[in-house]
């Protein structure tokens, strides 16, 4: 089986001047009429209703601990080997949902049972992983459309490499506060939008 997310390289960025392509109905409430008084010679007079009130949005999760190892949850991680297998429950007799075959690949930790982990990838299906098949490095998937990796953390920086969407990279550092993290994709190294990366947080601290 394959892996979801596809693959892509990472290529340097083109000379300057030389640009790379990117690869309700309205809804009518009707009136209610209020009936005129019994013996009355004016007519029946329209009452306007007024309209519900929104529903509010669902609050956030709430982050949590988990169970075997005390850590917050939820958090990122990454697939350890081109051959993990996704499971329905956290037990070997569950049957298996997906088999990965993307070693690197960001994943996050929603919960833990014993040497188990329930992980959540970029596309957001849930299962559950063994412990031993996860490591703790950190890196990222470029999602949505090309991006540039740059010399800089600085939206004018001179572009190092066009990485397209499905590239996997490491991170090496997010500063509290920066939308930018310093990353690593194959020989280049530059810095990234945390907005255009899935893998870590957007107030989240990686690195020294």
């Amino acid at each position: 089986m394959q892996p979801r997310p596809g693959a892509a390289g990472a290529r340097p960025a083109a000379p300057q001047g030389q640009g790379q392509p990117a690869q309700q109905q309205p809804r009518r409430r009707a009136p209610a009429a209020a009936g005129a008084a019994a013996g009355a010679a004016a007519g029946a007079a329209a009452v306007a209703i007024a309209p519900p009130a929104p529903a509010s949005p669902p609050p956030p999760p709430t982050p949590s601990l988990g169970s075997d190892t005390g850590r917050p949850l939820p958090r990122f991680a990454a697939l350890g080997s081109n051959q993990v297998n996704l499971r329905v429950g956290p037990d070997l007799r569950f049957r298996i949902d997906w088999t990965y075959q993307r070693k690197d690949l960001p994943v996050q930790i929603i919960e833990e049972h014993q040497v188990w982990r329930r992980i959540r990838d970029p596309e957001g299906t849930e299962g559950w992983v063994q412990r031993p098949l996860l490591t703790s490095r950190r890196t990222f998937l470029v999602q949505g459309e090309e991006r540039a990796l740059r010399r800089r953390p600085e939206e004018a920086a001179e572009p190092v490499a066009r990485l397209r969407p499905g590239v996997i990279g490491s991170l090496r550092r997010c500063e509290a506060g920066s939308a930018w993290c310093e990353a690593r994709v194959g020989d280049y190294s530059g810095w990234i939008k945390r907005a255009e990366i899935w893998g870590v947080a957007p107030d989240e601290v990686v690195g020294d």
